[in-house]
């Protein structure tokens, strides 16, 4: 009976801690906050708003039991609380503010390409990653800041009230949060670098003066930043309405997007680093949405693959790429190649190759203009002898043959050689930094030597300053696009870019190769 009656009051007493201590606290936050200004007055407004919340951080850091498991409501890959947390914050920090003149705010961050990342590295280490990225961001904060976990890689953070905050300090607080997720994480003996787009929202420009308003608002900004590319910091901007794409009929509303034409390749650049020349140029797919303006393949490829229209994509992309091929020749601008990334469901086909040889001739363009990309993931995890068999028959029609995203894949030599690889694309993980960081240019340099020795040739991606563009050409890498060079772009903007390319080179020095 002593046992039972002492169990009984454990439990209890756990329960109590847990409803007291948990998360789902804040939300009585705003009624605290106002019971303390009516019994009390400005003083008691301001001291409940300010260190309340800071008390229970502190009860809950000192509970015991912390760090053994997360408490209920957590979340378990980062310790962070629910989403529910931060609009409990916001909401509570609306209340002193017409008596204090104190302001919130609230920022939420996703770090870019996470799922590419998931699939990579396996789920046990992302979720190590993520929780690594938590702790940094948390670390970044102010005391009295709450930051919370809303989705897969996606963080919200309320900033704790102050006097003074405007567009600047938000520009500046997301600037040290992106900092803090930049940092190299190590995965298996492997220096990782990672970025995070980030939307914020200052209150006076949501819709309504509520947490949840002002959380979806950063949220909308966020989406703003990640369409304008990786890395990049959005304010949320009162606007005409959007339609907002849903999940549930986005794979409809993609196939109709395809049939219509608002699917269409961009084009990026890629040059020697010999010459400066353009060697050639990658389609990258991009939806030309009425609406939303244009949005990145991240967007949109999950459910163009979860709906089955891959191949429906490719053949839209080979097209219009093709074409482009085509309009420039004519046009007289000096494009040597297109480069067209496909899917393992179009290399699973066995119908591809005719299809492609199909293609070529029917815009009268030899083989050789166009180059096959495919992502080291496909070629190191294939087992299909269809996708073996598509791309030895494209290399003999004449294709070229490149390892997208090389190094994050795990493809053995002897892939590299059954799939007749003829170039290798440096992933940018391995690319940034490298004009700072000695290790990464340690990596690069041994990437390099080996693909020199099996004698194929090296393009890098991601190359985002003038610094790594020059580093890349001295240690022997011999092409190269990124954002130094040039962004994507649809192909109504290339010739402009083309000629203005062409006189850049002739009236500057060319980036020349260490003597060897």
């Amino acid at each position: 009976m002593a046992r039972i009656i002492g169990r009984i009051g454990r439990n209890l007493s756990t329960t109590a801690k847990t409803a007291f201590l948990g998360p789902q606290i804040l939300a009585f936050v705003p009624a605290l906050t106002l019971g303390g200004y009516w019994y009390g007055g400005e003083g008691v407004l301001l001291f409940m708003a300010l260190f309340v919340p800071a008390i229970m951080g502190l009860v809950g850091l000192a509970a015991p039991g912390r760090g053994a498991s997360p408490k209920p409501g957590q979340d378990t890959a980062t310790g962070l609380p629910p989403g529910s947390a931060v609009a409990a914050a916001l909401d509570a920090a609306f209340c002193v503010e017409p008596a204090t003149a104190i302001r919130t705010a609230c920022l939420v961050l996703e770090i870019d390409e996470f799922d590419a990342f998931r699939r990579t590295y396996g789920a046990e280490s992302a979720d190590k990653v993520l929780a690594q990225i938590a702790e940094r961001v948390s670390g970044a904060l102010r005391d009295g800041d709450v930051a919370a976990r809303i989705d897969e890689a996606r963080l919200a953070i309320a900033l704790a009230p102050v006097r003074r905050l405007d567009l600047e300090a938000m520009i500046q607080i997301a600037a040290r949060i992106q900092r803090a997720v930049a940092a190299p994480v190590v995965i298996g003996g492997m220096r990782v670098f990672l970025s995070a787009s980030v939307g914020f929202c200052l209150p006076r420009r949501a819709a309504e003066r509520t947490g949840a308003a002002c959380l979806d608002a950063a949220e909308t900004a966020l989406r703003d930043a990640q369409a304008s590319g990786t890395g990049a910091i959005r304010a949320y901007a009162a606007q005409a309405p959007r339609k907002r794409i849903r999940r549930a009929g986005l794979a409809e509303e993609v196939a109709e997007a395809l049939d219509a034409g608002h699917v269409r390749p961009w084009f990026q650049p890629q040059i020697s680093t010999d010459t400066g020349d353009v060697t050639g140029m990658e389609a990258l797919a991009r939806w030309e949405h009425p609406e939303r303006g244009v949005i990145l393949p991240g967007a949109f490829l999950p459910a163009i693959s979860a709906s089955g229209l891959s191949q429906r994509l490719g053949e839209v992309i080979l097209y219009q790429s093709l074409g482009a091929l085509r309009d420039w020749d004519a046009a007289g601008a000096k494009v040597p190649t297109v480069a067209v990334n496909f899917s393992r469901e179009e290399l699973a086909d066995p119908t591809l190759c005719d299809r492609v040889r199909w293609e070529l001739d029917r815009f009268d363009l030899a083989p050789e203009r166009l180059v096959v990309e495919i992502l080291e993931t496909v070629i190191s995890r294939s087992e299909d002898d269809t996708v073996t068999r598509n791309v030895t028959q494209l290399h003999r029609l004449g294709c070229g043959i490149d390892l997208d995203d090389f190094g994050t894949g795990h493809a053995s030599i002897a892939s590299i050689r059954r799939f007749s690889v003829g170039r290798i694309k440096i992933d940018r993980s391995f690319v940034t930094r490298i004009d700072t960081d000695r290790e990464q240019q340690s990596l690069l340099t041994a990437i390099l030597d080996m693909a020199e020795r099996l004698g194929i040739e090296t393009l890098a991606e991601g190359v985002e300053n003038v610094a790594e563009h020059a580093l890349l050409a001295q240690l022997g890498c011999g092409y190269v696009q990124g954002y130094t060079i040039a962004r994507p772009m649809p192909f109504a903007e290339t010739q402009a870019w083309m000629r203005a390319h062409r006189q850049r080179l002739e009236e500057r020095p060319r980036i020349a190769r260490e003597a060897g």
